[in-house]
């Protein structure tokens, strides 16, 4: 497998796996992550998939110990070429499937008769291209739990609103770009908002706070405004 190692402060590393946004540089990142998560180090503090990298926080001082000869990063790199010079086409990582219901348009999605306009779609139709796409959750940044979501069709590929909202409810389902995704929180943002979802995607009480993580598929389901009330009443 190729891949390059920087530093990242003073406590942490990033390995470099790819250059550009793409299926087999991700499978590359969930079989490293996979790996490092089955075959834990004492040195390790956290781990963190993106598009193209795995960077892993260390404990200088517990590198210190385990390496005593080395200084805290040439030991985090050793050890990391140690372990990534196996060959990992025997290593398995799991994809989840995720159903995220959605209530498309009206108070819930505002923007979804301007993306049906620029496109020259009806609403019903880009509903129906939007439902049918095959998501892959590349990663988890920008807010708490918030997925950058690859597969979006290339016919709903919308630029951001010209003028961010300065609150967009947490639930928001939006599109920018070639990219869709959902608000975990309420935050700013430019993305154009064509739904919103009843479920909560980040529980910052749970051992594991967001519903969804790096590696999984996302398939959005329409409902009505009733079946949100009812589902956000019962959340």
């Amino acid at each position: 497998m190729n891949y390059s190692l920087r530093p990242l402060g003073d406590s942490a590393v990033v390995i470099q796996l790819g250059d550009a946004i793409e299926i087999d540089t991700h499978e590359k990142v969930k079989k490293v992550t996979s790996f490092l998560e089955k075959n834990p180090q004492k040195w390790l503090v956290d781990l963190i998939p993106a598009f193209t990298t795995v960077t892993l926080y260390y404990d200088p001082m517990t590198v210190l110990q385990e390496r005593n000869a080395e200084l805290p990063y040439e030991g985090v790199c050793s050890i990391l070429s140690d372990l990534l010079s196996d060959d990992f086409e025997h290593v398995s990582a799991s994809a989840r499937v995720i159903e995220i219901p959605v209530c498309y348009g009206g108070e819930y999605g505002p923007d979804l008769e301007e993306v049906a306009h620029i496109h020259g779609l009806t609403m019903e139709e880009v509903i129906s291209k939007h439902t049918k796409g095959d998501y892959l959750v590349y990663m988890i940044g920008f807010a708490p739990g918030f997925p950058y979501v690859g597969g979006l069709d290339p016919d709903l590929a919308t630029p951001r609103r010209n003028s961010p909202r300065l609150k967009i409810p947490a639930g928001s389902v939006g599109i920018a770009g070639n990219q869709t995704g959902v608000y975990p929180i309420e935050t700013p943002g430019g993305w154009q908002l064509i739904g919103r979802t009843p479920l909560s995607l980040f529980q910052p009480d749970e051992d594991t706070p967001s519903l969804l993580q790096a590696g999984d598929h996302i398939k959005f389901v329409p409902i009505s405004e009733n079946e949100f009330k009812e589902m956000e009443g019962k959340a």
